[in-house]
């Protein structure tokens, strides 16, 4: 009489030469799962898309970051004393890694304008917030009259590109790209456990270097 078929086929994690494959499998299925939960919850990857976003008078202004930068904050340095403390208390905190860091949530920002028509002027802190669709973080400036809407970009571990719209409130902020007026371009760094700001580089008005610092 043959046997019964559940009788003659064994399960497979009975088999002590099936196991380990099953458990190998499986380490390596949860792994790369993780590292795609992981990236899909971070900035955009830049892999040189956003390089064909970037319109050329923004490339260029990237190209002069160190230059400008330069310039803006030494300009910056014959501004009040109080906010020149600011300043510099700022831009000395050393770019930290954005592997480990969750940007999405509320903030408090405030804007911090070096060089130019003034040599330097430190607004009042006002709200933001970071949001992930899915494709990356994406940041709002939701209190305050002057705004900007925006997406990061990986450029480095310890540095992002943000390409966003500058509008007022009231305002429908448009798409980036559509024009000088209202393209905004910068590179964002994290600056502590709970603090990061992004650094515009010769931005269309006012002034010559723009910060927005973020806390909470």
């Amino acid at each position: 009489m043959p046997l019964p078929l559940r009788q003659i086929i064994k399960a497979p994690d009975s088999s002590p030469e099936v196991r380990p494959f099953r458990e190998t499998f499986m380490f390596f299925r949860n792994l790369i799962l993780a590292t795609i939960l992981a990236a899909s919850s971070s900035a955009a990857h830049a892999d040189g898309a956003v390089q064909k976003l970037m319109t050329p008078p923004d490339k260029a202004r990237l190209e002069r970051y160190d230059a400008t930068r330069k310039e803006a904050l030494q300009e910056a340095k014959t501004g009040l004393a109080r906010e020149v403390a600011i300043l510099d208390e700022v831009v000395a905190k050393q770019p930290m890694s954005f592997s480990d860091f969750d940007m999405t949530g509320n903030w408090q920002c405030r804007t911090i304008k070096a060089g130019g028509l003034g040599s330097l002027v430190v607004y009042d802190w006002f709200k933001c917030k970071v949001t992930d669709d899915g494709s990356g973080w994406m940041l709002e400036k939701i209190s305050g009259s002057q705004r900007t809407k925006g997406r990061f970009y990986t450029d480095s571990d310890v540095r992002l590109i943000y390409l966003g719209s500058g509008y007022v409130s009231g305002e429908k902020p448009k798409a980036y790209g559509k024009g000088p007026a209202t393209d905004q371009i910068g590179y964002a760094f994290r600056s502590g456990p709970a603090s990061w700001r992004i650094e515009f580089p010769a931005p269309e008005y006012e002034s010559k270097l723009d910060i927005i610092e973020f806390r909470r």
